[in-house]
């Protein structure tokens, strides 16, 4: 889509609207308010594992969305351990290990309503390196560029690994061709993306993984915290951290 829009939340809309015009967007229904779902999300995870370090990654960090479903089940039958992160954070993550999960059950572990059987939360201690992180998006830039429905969970996703002092990680995500945009204005906080894999192209965007990562703990208010308890937990151990 060749258009430049003056903020994310215009990106946004065009981009629903437009993959529900055309007919590309795939169930749940509508794209509106989620990440959408999209026709050829299989091939574009397929194209995905072709690309390093996704191709070789033993550890991943992959998004619950619908269109991401084909990533985490071909993560899994190569032998990748996932790491999901709970709906809108409230439990922290989950780790599903593929070696404890029958071949004719992998469809279902990497699916929104079934998989929750196969997999077990765990502490943000026990978060090991991760080797690269899918994530969805409703619009990118072949810049790198990413806006999500607007709730900032990815960032938010991406600032705990860094707070817990794991390495920097690239970041992929998985889009319709209309999903990339010319150009929105972005703020410090925003997660950029170094490979954009859609069913028609690979972008390798020329963005580096980020490095300066924080929570920004000013912007959440105890409402928030209340909703993520996760991130009380994570507070208070890095307050005890600091002040032993």
């Amino acid at each position: 889509m060749k258009t430049r829009f003056e903020d994310k939340a215009k990106a946004r809309s065009a981009v629903w609207d437009e993959l529900q015009e055309q007919g590309v967007a795939c169930f749940p229904f509508p794209p509106h308010h989620r990440i959408p779902n999209f026709s050829g999300a299989k091939a574009a995870a397929e194209a995905l594992f072709k690309e390093e370090p996704w191709a070789s990654a033993q550890t991943m960090k992959i998004n619950p969305d619908a269109p991401q479903r084909f990533v985490r089940e071909l993560a899994l039958r190569r032998g990748v351990t996932l790491f999901i992160p709970t709906p809108r954070l409230r439990g922290g993550f989950f780790r599903v290990d593929p070696s404890k999960i029958p071949d004719d059950k992998i469809r279902e572990a990497a699916s929104l309503s079934k998989g929750a059987r196969w997999s077990e939360a765990i502490p943000l201690s026990e978060l090991p390196r991760i080797d690269a992180i899918v994530t969805g998006s409703v619009a990118v830039t072949k810049e790198g560029k990413r806006c999500g429905k607007g709730e900032g969970y990815a960032d938010l996703e991406y600032a705990i690994l860094r707070e817990l002092g794991l390495p920097p990680t690239p970041v992929a995500t998985t889009v319709h061709d209309l999903q990339v945009v010319q150009d929105f204005p972005t703020e410090d906080s925003d997660l950029p993306v170094a490979l954009i894999v859609t069913p028609n192209q690979i972008i390798r965007t020329g963005a580096r993984e980020k490095v300066e990562a924080r929570i920004h703990w000013e912007k959440l208010d105890e409402k928030r915290l209340e909703e993520m308890p996760v991130l009380k937990d994570l507070r208070m151990a890095l307050d005890s951290s600091n002040n032993p």
